[in-house]
């Protein structure tokens, strides 16, 4: 049977009116904390956290101006990429501490996931709301993926690989759990486009066209094939 997440108790913070985000400037709020209502509510109104230092400063809240999104029908899987999907095991939520973990290695560029970040998402996990799609090869965590799951929208974190098309595979792996008789309703969002993601058919979304979608995707019924 389905696992239906836990809505936790309400955030105590009030979010500032999205129509009035600076229209220049992905971020729009400075504060505030990460407990899972307040997380939940960020996302529900476009926003999402992300630290700008490792000294315990106040959390920053972003709405990028153009946001990275992927319909499932534009995930580009190129000749090579098919190949390697058969390489791999796709698996949910078998190991999401490791996959934060591997995303949030010192050794990567620009890594932002720190400590509350970690044990934030966990809860939300533990509240049904947060998901990994692993790649697995031979008993072997090689590549995976993370985010947030409220009804048709699934905001991604972070991914990482070990292995060549592992990253790849995963979010390959994620359009597919995705894919329902809803699936025209649902949308991966992947915060900003990079060009690694636009490759990959992730394309930019102005800010106000993603806040008008955002009710409608808010209220699609949550993807069975995470949430089983």
């Amino acid at each position: 049977m389905p696992v239906e997440p836990v809505e936790p108790p309400p955030t105590r913070w009030v979010f500032g009116d999205p129509g009035r985000f600076d229209p220049d400037d992905d971020l729009v709020g400075i504060g505030a904390d990460l407990e899972p209502g307040t997380l939940l509510a960020a996302y529900r109104r476009g926003m999402f956290p992300m630290p700008v230092d490792d000294r315990g400063g106040p959390m920053y809240w972003f709405s990028p101006v153009e946001r990275g999104v992927l319909p499932l029908d534009g995930l580009v899987v190129s000749r090579s990429l098919r190949r390697a999907v058969r390489d791999f095991e796709i698996r949910v939520d078998t190991a999401l501490p490791e996959v934060i973990d591997a995303c949030a290695d010192p050794r990567r560029p620009s890594g932002w996931i720190d400590r509350d970040i970690r044990s934030a998402y966990l809860r939300l996990h533990d509240l049904g709301w947060v998901h990994s799609v692993e790649a697995w090869r031979a008993g072997v965590l090689e590549g995976g993926l993370y985010g947030v799951a409220i009804g048709g929208l699934f905001a991604g974190e972070s991914m990482f690989h070990r292995a060549r098309d592992a990253s790849k595979v995963a979010l390959v792996g994620l359009v597919d759990l995705l894919r329902d008789e809803h699936a025209d309703d649902r949308l991966v969002d992947t915060q900003w486009v990079t060009p690694h993601l636009a490759s990959l058919g992730v394309r930019p979304m102005p800010r106000q066209e993603y806040l008008a979608r955002l009710p409608a995707l808010l209220t699609v019924p949550p993807p069975r094939r995470l949430t089983s």
